[in-house]
């Protein structure tokens, strides 16, 4: 069960793979963080360390524990250290082939009985799975982000996904102080089968003049309740991130209703990708 989990392997540093190495770090749990990347690792740790001080700045950290957490992480460029992990996250980009490649890799690597699984917000568990020879205990495990303030984990059940599997990441999720919730494997699962064509047809309100960036969020937010805007929503996730989600949901399910708004492959084509570039839907 999710009590004989001590030490997890995290599979990619970038924004999701720091911070679920740090929900699992903070919640006493050994955590081995792996990228290709000796520059990522870095700024994973930087990212970790000033995430665990503001908690402490806050309140809602005690001092010991930011020292505590940042110790029970290691890291490295070798997926080889990941032999002895009991549990593994995969958080690299969403890519179909790389990740088939690392679940590949994993499946060589760790105990037959390891639990497999990714961080994926859209692609596949069950061709995940495929790829290894032990498709019963490979799962979906998406956070959301921010993930060390962030409630949620969407668990996905592929095909041949066992139900000892779900358990014991549900229990592992009750133990991070998350609330899982059990998705089946259809392009997007439910969390982005609902939040990208919202998104995409804000993208088309702003095209056809319909409102403004600024008009559209206001409205969702006052007239809907939601914390932030659609487009400024967007331009957190990375509007790239959001074209190739909706890519494989309008691949996936082959409806025209989810195909990416031209505004949002113009703007992805110009590298105005939200927050990270600097550029979006607003300016940062």
């Amino acid at each position: 069960m999710a009590e004989s989990i001590a030490r997890v392997g995290v599979v990619g540093a970038g924004t999701m793979g720091n911070g679920i190495a740090q929900a699992f770090a903070q919640s006493g749990i050994q955590v081995t963080l792996v990228d290709a990347s000796e520059a990522a690792l870095g700024r994973a740790r930087t990212t970790i360390d000033k995430s665990l001080a503001k908690l402490v700045e806050k309140g809602k950290l005690p001092a010991e524990q930011r020292t505590a957490s940042l110790e029970r992480i290691t890291s490295g460029t070798a997926i080889d250290s990941l032999a002895d992990v009991d549990f593994v996250v995969e958080a690299i980009y969403e890519n179909l082939e790389a990740k088939q490649t690392i679940f590949a890799s994993l499946d060589r690597l760790t105990r037959p009985d390891v639990i497999l699984s990714s961080n994926t917000s859209s692609i596949s568990i069950t061709t995940l799975g495929a790829a290894t020879a032990r498709p019963d205990r490979v799962l979906g495990m998406h956070f959301m982000n921010p993930v060390p303030l962030m409630t949620l984990v969407e668990l996905i059940r592929g095909q041949a996904t066992s139900s000892d599997s779900m358990a014991i990441a549900s229990g592992l999720c009750a133990q991070l102080g998350k609330t899982a919730v059990e998705a089946a494997d259809y392009p997007g699962f439910i969390a982005n089968r609902v939040l990208m064509p919202m998104i995409n047809e804000a993208a088309f309100c702003v095209m056809e003049g319909v409102g403004t960036a600024e008009a559209i969020d206001t409205v969702m937010k006052l007239g809907m309740n939601h914390p932030m805007g659609p487009l400024t929503l967007a331009d957190f996730i990375g509007l790239d991130v959001c074209v190739a989600i909706l890519g494989v949901l309008h691949e996936g399910l082959g409806d025209p209703k989810y195909r990416a708004c031209p505004l949002l492959r113009r703007m992805v084509a110009a590298g105005h990708l939200g927050r990270k570039s600097g550029r979006g839907f607003y300016t940062y």
